[in-house]
């Protein structure tokens, strides 16, 4: 199958792209190199370098190319970015992604995998969070995702053959386990990364935003899900997907790890004490959120392999020891 990743010199966008290689398909990137990374694109991978709201360009690009499927990953995705800028997240998450599905109907593409996230729901009442646990986003990024879940539901109306997948996953962990590509945000907000820099010794200190929450040891807890199994989920959606096919997933391993939990492995997994510091809660952090990812396992067999947080830990470490500036290290 003929590919376009949309976002593909991101950090998940590559990793799906490397799966898809692996697996036989014909990739062609698209990414306007904002915040992701020529290196991150293997040798031999067509990159257009080209903003998805530049319809005609895109239009081209999928025709040029033959694509009989996008995997859409090209977005903003800072939370706290989006509350400070929703314009340009809802310009370009919502639009461009509108954008993008005008040039797909054009060029005849009615295939399409949709990264979302769990972000549309919001502030749940219950965990762990189904399919069916209601969308309530409380920030723009939130609600530029949710959107598109809308738009897709109605572009589907439209036209009977049109086939997509949105996939709403939680926290994305960990790197390519042969440490080929990996993490190289700017700037960096995830934890594990953030946790690395420290143990490099890139940051002086780690502060764990609230250690008074109703939770075993009165920090956060999420759920971690390893970028290889997330790229491997929309592999197998995306071959999974047949005409007229409107399909919502949880992508998650069904459990969550708490602040302290990551920290402490991540001081193992590099031997380093790094300084850690306790602040006060960040407005709107839950509790709680995991994903109850049934649904996707039972349909199409998918669960995430990779749960263990020290091994996600290592896969990522694995990354930043080697290439302690991102895609610019020597």
């Amino acid at each position: 199958m003929k590919v376009l990743v949309t976002g593909g010199a991101g950090y998940i966008g590559s990793h799906a792209v490397k799966r898809l290689l692996a697996a036989g398909h014909k990739v062609v990137v698209l990414d306007n190199l904002f915040r992701g990374h020529r290196e991150a694109v293997p040798q031999g991978v067509p990159l257009e370098e080209i903003d998805l709201r530049n319809t005609d360009a895109v239009t081209n690009t999928l025709t040029h190319h033959a694509i009989d499927c996008v995997m859409h990953f090209a977005a903003l995705a800072y939370v706290g970015e989006s509350v400070q800028q929703p314009l340009n997240y809802y310009d370009n998450n919502t639009g461009g992604t509108v954008g993008l599905l005008t040039a797909m109907r054009r060029a005849g593409v009615r295939r399409i995998v949709f990264s979302s996230t769990c972000a549309t729901y919001g502030e749940p009442e219950k965990m762990p969070i189904t399919e069916e646990t209601p969308q309530r986003p409380i920030n723009p990024y939130g609600w530029s995702k949710l959107f598109v879940e809308r738009i897709l539901l109605d572009e589907a109306a439209a036209d009977a053959k049109f086939s997509f997948a949105a996939l709403r996953y939680f926290n994305v962990a960990g790197s390519a386990e042969d440490g080929s590509i990996g993490e190289d945000h700017a700037p960096e907000t995830h934890l594990i990364p953030v946790l690395l820099n420290a143990a490099l010794g890139k940051v002086p200190k780690v502060t764990i935003f609230g250690q008074d929450y109703p939770t075993p040891d009165g920090t956060c807890v999420r759920d971690y899900i390893h970028v290889q199994d997330l790229a491997d989920a929309h592999a197998i959606v995306m071959d999974a997907l047949a005409p007229g096919d409107r399909r919502f997933y949880n992508l998650g391993i069904g459990r969550g790890h708490s602040v302290r939990e990551v920290i402490d492995a991540a001081k193992k997994v590099t031997g380093v004490d790094f300084k850690v510091e306790t602040g006060p809660r960040r407005p709107g952090d839950p509790p709680m959120l995991y994903a109850n990812a049934d649904k996707v396992h039972r349909e199409l067999g998918w669960k995430a392999k990779l749960t263990d947080i020290h091994h996600v830990t290592e896969t990522a470490w694995r990354w930043f020891k080697n290439h302690p500036n991102g895609y610019q290290s020597p």
